[in-house]
């Protein structure tokens, strides 16, 4: 039997509770988004939650209209100790896949209230492996490269590598978000669950 949406909430605040509740219609989608990763990220094509490898912008636009509501998620990050931030992606490592973790909690406990459409994006690359497929070179990555994935129940497609433009979905929910000048500032992620 599926739960009334405030008893879902008030649950889903145990696994995390820094979230808010945001109507699909307010999530915006542009192709611009998944020019930025196409050029200008150093992580294109090496992760399969990623571009190539994730669904392209129309298709997210036709996954969002299968649902009304979802939550977006705010973690803040804590650095790995001893690394240095010019390697970006090691230097948040753990923090990722608590993010990544959490997110899947989130998804998973929804989906076992009764939201059985429950699915959960989440942001930046991968960190599950210490290189993912595509860097190891050794696998043809086809039609379904996610059938190789080692932890593909909890691998999910990155928002901004599907086009979702993350600056005016977290804003539209009610966040504050900017750009970073500087690793030194506090770093935030924001996780999308979408709720049906």
């Amino acid at each position: 039997m599926k739960e009334s949406l405030d008893t879902l909430l008030e649950e889903l605040r145990h696994i995390h509770p820094d979230f808010k509740l945001l109507s699909t219609d307010k999530i915006e989608v542009a192709e611009w988004v998944r020019w930025k990763c196409l050029y200008g990220c150093k992580a294109y094509g090496k992760h399969l939650n990623c571009p190539p490898y994730v669904p392209a912008v129309e298709e997210t636009r036709k996954l969002i209209r299968y649902y009304k509501t979802a939550i977006v998620a705010k973690f803040d990050a804590q650095p790995t100790p001893n690394v240095h931030p010019s390697h970006l992606h090691h230097f948040l490592w753990d923090a990722i896949i608590k993010f990544y973790d959490t997110m899947y909690e989130l998804e998973r406990h929804t989906y076992l209230s009764g939201y059985y459409k429950a699915f959960a994006m989440v942001g930046l690359c991968c960190a599950y492996c210490d290189k993912c497929i595509p860097e190891r070179g050794r696998a043809a990555l086809d039609q379904k490269p996610e059938l190789l994935c080692e932890h593909s129940h909890k691998m999910r497609p990155g928002m901004e590598s599907c086009g979702i433009d993350v600056f005016e979905t977290v804003r539209n929910a009610g966040y504050a978000i900017e750009t970073l000048k500087s690793l030194d500032e506090p770093i935030t992620f924001f996780g999308l669950l979408l709720i049906e």
